[in-house]
């Protein structure tokens, strides 16, 4: 079989694991050993992006790598000891402590502001900090809705023509140049960067490498489908007055008009998917499978923790 041509280029290594697996891809070396990954740093840059290498390949792939290596069984033992220490953290440091109801409460509570990214953007942010911010967040936006897609065949009835609904949106209605992908594309474009599917991985920081992996990790695996709703309904709750601020930023800068499209496109289109996410996405799997609301609302506190780390890292890059 020839090799795959179509996915961007493999990454730097960052570390033991990451050049393991990389290497590994490459055919040049043997795969690191499963405890290397369970003493790794589980928020680090060799774990995280180590995951994401191997997530990738369920999504575009890599050049030169062989499209059968995605269900490799020596690689999936490796990332599932990954994938363990990942998400034995995560349970640990964002606990879920409060009902469903309350959790969901909490997504609508803003933050004072200036405390987060999108103030700091919309009041002082220039356009090397929306360069940088976009650069960051191209490896979730140019796949922005495919992970969530992974749920749809595990969900029934309300819950899944809720979700097709709001995914229908999310691929442009049916139109290619409304792909919410392809928007923020358009953005790049008017900040001057690479649209090159996987260009910035290499700058991409361990938070932000978190972040995607997230949304894949509670995608690939069906046990984790109340988690992913829990993504999904965070991502969809507290877009529209972050959009707001970002498309307040980019106006204010002269970023370009598809640039402050993207998020004046999402204030409108995420204020109605959160009323059909809570009604129908949540409320139809709950009425289906009550026992995944302590589920879905880790989804909700695991995505805030690391949005949280991610607009730390961010802000304290930014005012140093």
């Amino acid at each position: 079989m020839s090799p795959h041509r179509t996915g961007p280029s493999l990454p730097r290594a960052r570390g033991v694991l990451s050049a393991g697996v990389t290497g590994y891809l490459r055919d040049e070396g043997a795969l690191p050993d499963p405890d290397a990954a369970r003493n790794a740093e589980p928020y680090g840059d060799d774990l995280q992006l180590s995951l994401y290498v191997c997530y990738e390949l369920h999504y575009r792939g890599f050049d030169g790598v062989r499209p059968e290596l995605e269900w490799d069984p020596p690689l999936l033992a490796v990332r599932a000891a990954m994938e363990d220490r990942f998400l034995t953290a995560l349970r640990h440091d964002a606990p879920v402590e409060s009902s469903l109801d309350e959790v969901l409460d909490g997504l609508l509570v803003e933050p004072v502001r200036g405390t987060g990214v999108s103030w700091f953007l919309q009041d002082r942010g220039e356009l090397r900090h929306l360069r940088e911010y976009a650069a960051q967040r191209s490896l979730y936006h140019l796949k922005e809705a495919d992970p969530h897609a992974w749920v749809l065949p595990r969900l029934s009835g309300r819950a899944k023509a809720g979700m097709a609904a709001i995914e229908y949106d999310e691929f442009g209605g049916g139109r290619a140049d409304r792909v919410h992908a392809q928007l923020f594309a358009d953005l790049m474009t008017d900040l001057g960067l690479d649209t090159a599917y996987g260009r910035y991985l290499d700058e991409g920081c361990a938070p932000m490498l978190t972040l995607v992996n997230l949304m894949s990790l509670f995608g690939l695996h069906r046990r984790l489908r109340g988690a992913l709703v829990g993504h999904f309904a965070a991502v969809e709750i507290t877009s529209s007055p972050a959009s707001r601020r970002l498309a307040d930023a980019m106006k204010r800068t002269g970023a370009g008009p598809a640039a402050e499209f993207f998020y004046t496109e999402h204030v409108e289109a995420d204020a109605v998917h959160e009323q059909v996410v809570r009604r129908d996405v949540i409320g139809g799997l709950l009425k289906d499978e009550p026992g995944l609301a302590a589920d879905i609302a880790f989804g909700i506190t695991a995505t805030s923790f690391v949005e949280d780390r991610l607009g730390d890292r961010l802000l304290t890059d930014w005012q140093a």
